[in-house]
């Protein structure tokens, strides 16, 4: 993904300013609610990605948005991003923070693509059975891919489980080429 590797260096530095100041929960609540205003809006998102828009105004709507829902070091943030010409990277800087900052506190990230977003409801369900299998705390990272078309790839520590389609045509693909061989 485009960008990943910037917004894990932003994501790193605001954790380290956070732990400076003892308000690593408190950053990890605020990247939250950034991340999920951004997903679950999609002309913020077009917004904040559109190069059209002049810095100042999107400054100015970030700022109503999120002025007073966050804190300063949030709020710097995206001052920055946007001083840098990075504000796109904003939302998957906040995802990143969620990440390391359940690494820090000891809860394992389960990572699940699918083709389309997960709905609350289906990420809980999902969640409590990681949960049960792990038996630990989980956090759940949804990365959309549609390139899968459907089902999903679950991914935990070092295991996998892929019940994507594409996938399973894959399989199917290697065992009908494997099985052509082999008769010849």
């Amino acid at each position: 993904m485009k960008g990943t590797r910037a917004a894990l260096r932003y994501a790193k530095a605001t954790l380290d300013l956070a732990k400076e100041k003892e308000l690593t929960e408190v950053i990890n609540k605020d990247m939250e609610l950034i991340a999920s205003t951004i997903s679950e809006n999609d002309e913020l998102g077009l917004m904040i990605k559109n190069p059209v828009i002049k810095s100042g105004v999107k400054k100015e709507v970030l700022n109503k948005i999120f002025g007073s829902k966050v804190n300063t070091i949030s709020l710097e943030l995206i001052y920055l991003l946007i001083e840098n010409k990075r504000l796109e990277l904003l939302e998957l800087v906040a995802r990143e923070y969620n990440i390391i900052y359940d690494q820090l506190i000891g809860v394992e990230i389960a990572q699940v693509t699918t083709a389309v977003p997960l709905t609350k409801k289906l990420e809980e369900k999902i969640l409590a059975k990681v949960k049960s299998i792990v038996g630990k705390d989980i956090s759940l990272n949804n990365i959309v891919d549609p390139s899968i078309t459907g089902g999903f790839i679950l991914r935990v520590g070092d295991k996998q489980l892929d019940s994507s389609v594409s996938g399973m045509l894959n399989t199917m693909l290697k065992d009908f080429e494997d099985n052509t061989i082999s008769r010849l």
